[in-house]
């Protein structure tokens, strides 16, 4: 029992520090570059894995945000670091503005171009029967 402790507790930790090595962001890794990291741990599975623990792995301290960014928690999607948001309501009020007119310019030439082709299609008028023999 005692020699499946010595090689379950090892391996466990191993698993768990690759894990997290693998899933945490680059630049949040202290130390070495993650690539570094993940190797020292597969190649030195006990002493990689209480390396990582102890100098590698990120801090859980929030990290701050950029002067674009925002946070949405009702949407997911917008917590990604990076996304960018606009700062100023004018130049985002006239940006929604030209979606709208631009959109609104489509939906006419749509409309222009389906009376059109019912126009066409009215004046060609049945199209003729050849006399069958």
């Amino acid at each position: 029992m005692l020699r499946l402790l010595f090689f379950l507790v090892p391996l466990v930790l191993c698993v768990f520090c690759l894990v997290q090595a693998i899933s945490s962001r680059d630049d949040e890794i202290r130390h070495l570059k993650k690539t570094w990291w993940i190797l020292l741990i597969l190649f030195f599975p006990f002493v990689g894995s209480i390396a990582w623990l102890v100098a590698g792995r990120p801090q859980t301290v929030q990290r701050r945000q950029g002067p674009h960014e925002r946070s949405a928690s009702a949407f997911p999607e917008y917590d990604r670091p990076g996304r960018f948001a606009a700062t100023d309501p004018r130049a985002d009020e006239e940006f929604l503005r030209k979606v709208r007119e631009r959109a609104e310019e489509q939906r006419r030439k749509h409309r222009e171009q389906q009376e059109r082709e019912a126009r066409g299609s009215d004046e060609a008028g049945p199209a003729p029967e050849e006399p069958t023999a």
